[in-house]
């Protein structure tokens, strides 16, 4: 039996713990918090789970959170935002630049893509005389 919460389908060979972060929005702590107040164990594996606890375990986190669409809806608007009354941070995103005062010279091949800008990176190998 597949637990499906808020979307998602949880995988059941797993914790509990470990289960619940594949939903966006819930990491370790928020899902050992949620588990805590449910009052389910959370070494438990999924497949393991009542369904009575998995219903309570479903109405706690769609009624107390937000999740998965809406919150990425959420994290866009910000960003949209700062964009529109033109922030520092605002203008960061647009570039695609680090916005959190990180170095830029080396180190933001995560935000920028892998593009190698350094002299010979792209180059073809010298043709033999």
């Amino acid at each position: 039996m597949a637990v499906r919460i808020s979307g998602v389908n949880i995988p059941e060979d797993k914790r509990i713990e470990i289960a619940l972060t594949y939903i966006y929005g819930i990491g370790r702590s928020t899902a050992n918090k949620i588990l805590e107040k449910v009052g389910i164990d959370k070494d438990t594996r999924t497949n393991k789970i009542s369904s009575d606890d998995i219903i309570k375990l479903r109405n706690e986190i769609e009624s107390n959170y937000v999740l998965e669409g809406e919150l990425k809806r959420q994290v866009m608007m910000n960003i949209k935002r700062l964009k529109d009354i033109g922030s520092y941070r605002g203008l960061r995103h647009s570039r695609g630049l680090p916005v959190r005062g990180q170095r830029t010279k080396t180190n933001t091949r995560t935000v920028r893509g892998n593009k190698r800008v350094t002299m010979g990176s792209g180059r073809r190998s010298i043709e033999k005389k």
